[in-house]
């Protein structure tokens, strides 16, 4: 079952927002936003490589749909079952599997892709 590690005082959310500063480079293609359930399964490094194979292997996919996909197939990996016993959890009661995650991932070149899971 999904486990939160942190045990802390209130208040347990916060509005704060994490922000990175980053000048774009002629080898920057796109940029991902997402919420923290993505980073409980993948690492930054991970997100890159997976968007940046998705987009130049299925170009007319939807790298922010793959990256939810991923993550629920490793959630359900973790859990010990199939992808799809995960995803026949209903929403509600599958948070106790996995975080809520949403993604969407902007190319710089114009397409924008969202999703969530």
């Amino acid at each position: 079952m999904f486990r939160i590690d942190y045990v802390g005082s209130a208040p347990y959310l916060s509005c704060t927002p994490s922000v990175v500063h980053h000048r774009l480079c002629s080898s920057d293609r796109f940029l991902v936003l997402s919420s923290d359930g993505l980073y409980q399964y993948f690492s930054n490094e991970e997100v890159v490589a997976h968007v940046t194979w998705f987009i130049e292997n299925v170009p007319e996919g939807d790298p922010a749909q793959y990256l939810v996909a991923e993550l629920l197939f490793r959630a359900a990996e973790k859990n010990g079952m199939d992808f799809h016993e995960l995803l026949d959890i209903p929403h509600g009661d599958r948070r106790k599997y996995h975080d809520d995650v949403s993604v969407m991932v902007v190319s710089l070149e114009g397409r924008i892709w969202r999703s969530s899971g």
